[in-house]
């Protein structure tokens, strides 16, 4: 019985195509449900040529941040923690009063952590652009409105 093998798939730069962005309105959305559908995006798992040493064309617009919703007592209870460095140097923030100080940082926060921690994770988290408003500076860039399925799929609007 001969098999003959298939080679890998693997995309190049060269043949990824033209970037494109789209525009998620978080107003009434569950702030982890939606992180994990951008963080989805952001890495180019919703394209068929997904490759996971790659970094995607995909730029991902989120406007109403500040509308995000959280279930349980996660609005009380939740802790973002972080360390200065120094001994003793761990400072703490419950949930409201990190939307308090901003309000796109605990989505972002999310995403963040959703992403690969390397240098590829910190080149797709800088095409994420969050806005607590509805307005944004990205009209040139022709942004399409999508909102994604019960299974976390891109649906254009």
């Amino acid at each position: 019985m001969s098999t003959t093998a298939q080679p890998t798939f693997s995309l190049r730069p060269s043949t990824t195509g033209a970037e494109r962005w789209w525009l998620v309105d978080a107003q009434g959305q569950t702030l982890g449900r939606l992180a994990v559908n951008v963080a989805r995006v952001l890495r180019g798992k919703h394209r068929a040529d997904y490759t996971p040493h790659a970094l995607g064309v995909d730029h991902v617009i989120v406007i109403n941040a500040g509308g995000l919703e959280v279930t349980g007592s996660k609005r009380t209870d939740k802790i973002y923690d972080r360390y200065t460095g120094y001994p003793g140097g761990r400072r703490e923030r419950t949930y409201l009063e990190v939307i308090e100080r901003d309000p796109t940082q605990p989505f972002r926060l999310a995403v963040r952590g959703m992403l690969q921690h390397n240098t590829l994770g910190g080149l797709q988290i800088k095409r994420l652009k969050v806005y607590s408003g509805a307005e944004h500076p990205h009209q040139a860039q022709q942004p399409v409105a999508i909102r994604f399925g019960d299974c976390g799929e891109v649906v254009p609007l």
